[in-house]
């Protein structure tokens, strides 16, 4: 028989009772380093103070009301939002996929106002994870996510990542926006260059075409800066964000420049749960940790030193890792062996990672992690690495690098 909760998942077999910072309790007395952080969600931690308090003084006053009434919450982190980015006002929605839904809406909304009804399509990249709605499955293009789901939504392409070249060639009367991550997440960690994002840039100021960053994993500090787009010296038209924005507790945001969010008058979108006192208190909570002088500056160091501890890792065993990827305290680790089989022997020496494409290790832990747990997961890592080896065989999918 199926089992009441959906099978949506490869669960494994461990339930949380609590956490606290950087770890997590399991109901069976286990301790894990948390490196997975809910998929780089849990930006601040488990259990932090000053989001728990929030939360349990918002719950204890008003959760919900709608958007048919006035929010301080809202308008409070909108305006924090809006004085921190290139943003002139932001749409607050439920999850990642939702806030990508909105940005195309807002896109082919723009290009509408502005004249250019027939500029509905969207150019977005191979390797792409745009969320699970039937639209951002055809956005995210990748066909196992598509099977089974009929015919995918049209008006988006694709072309390779990192290739200016590539987009220049499929822009054609009909685009809308360039839509892209500044890092791809779920593919494998891959980031896109600075100079490409630049060239982007440059080819939408050109071409009258938007550009549209999907930021739900990259955003609210997860790279060091308060966006990921911020490290190339850049501004989108459009951008998502999502994950780490609550700490945990589900928002979503679109932040947009005034040329761009003028469309969006009463009527045009909406949404019942976003935005909402609760949602919004916690989401302050997270920004007042994150935007506290030195905070940002103290990911970097903390990116750094994993930089450094993991650039060691490969280089001592090329026959598990052949690669470090990723910027600030979004990192891969690109496996020899099946990613599932590393990912198995982490979790049994103490440290929980997330799985990514091409065969990555995904390392996203709280960005409140300390330099001692830092060393600690490298620890643990080591010690799924000597577990590996006892192995009579290891199993290998890829080459390791001569």
């Amino acid at each position: 028989m199926i089992s009441p909760l959906m099978p949506t998942y490869k669960r494994a077999d461990l339930a949380f009772e609590r956490g606290e910072g950087a770890w997590l309790y399991a109901s069976d007395g286990r301790r894990f380093l948390d490196f997975a952080a809910g998929i780089a969600t849990s930006s601040i931690g488990h259990a932090h103070p000053a989001l728990v308090k929030a939360i349990s003084e918002q719950a204890g006053r008003v959760i919900h009301v709608s958007n048919l009434f006035c929010i301080p919450q809202a308008e409070k982190l909108a305006e924090r939002l809006v004085a921190n980015t290139f943003a002139d006002s932001v749409f607050f929605c439920n999850s990642g996929a939702e806030a990508n839904e909105g940005m195309v809406k807002m896109a082919r909304r723009a290009q509408f106002l502005a004249g250019h009804p027939e500029r509905t399509d969207i150019i977005c990249m191979d390797g792409a994870f745009h969320g699970r709605t039937l639209a951002m499955l055809s956005a995210t293009g990748n066909p196992k996510y598509l099977e089974g789901f009929g015919t995918p939504v049209s008006g988006f392409t694709h072309v390779p990542f990192n290739d200016i070249e590539a987009v220049r060639a499929a822009i054609t009367p009909r685009t809308a926006a360039i839509m892209l991550e500044p890092i791809q997440g779920e593919s494998g960690i891959k980031v896109a260059d600075p100079a490409y994002l630049r060239a982007l840039r440059a080819l939408c100021d050109e071409t009258g075409v938007l550009l549209v960053l999907d930021e739900v994993q990259t955003g609210v500090g997860r790279t060091g800066r308060l966006f990921a787009h911020q490290w190339a010296g850049i501004t989108p038209d459009v951008m998502s964000t999502a994950k780490g924005l609550g700490g945990g507790f589900p928002i979503g945001a679109i932040l947009a420049t005034q040329a761009v969010a003028a469309g969006m008058t009463p009527g045009t979108h909406g949404t019942t749960f976003g935005g909402n006192p609760l949602a919004c208190a916690a989401a302050n909570a997270v920004l007042d940790v994150i935007l506290a002088p030195g905070f940002l500056d103290q990911v970097c160091e903390r990116a750094a030193l994993m930089d450094t501890l993991l650039d060691a890792v490969v280089a001592d065993a090329p026959e598990i890792f052949d690669q470090r990827r990723g910027l600030g305290l979004l990192l891969g680790l690109r496996c020899v062996p099946p990613v599932g089989d590393v990912q198995d022997a982490a979790q049994d020496a103490g440290l929980l990672c997330v799985t990514a494409g091409d065969n990555v290790l995904r390392l996203v832990p709280p960005l409140t992690v300390t330099e001692t747990e830092c060393r600690d997961a490298v620890a643990c890592l080591a010690r799924a690495i000597a577990a590996l080896k006892d192995r009579s065989t290891i199993k290998t999918v890829l080459e390791p690098t001569p």
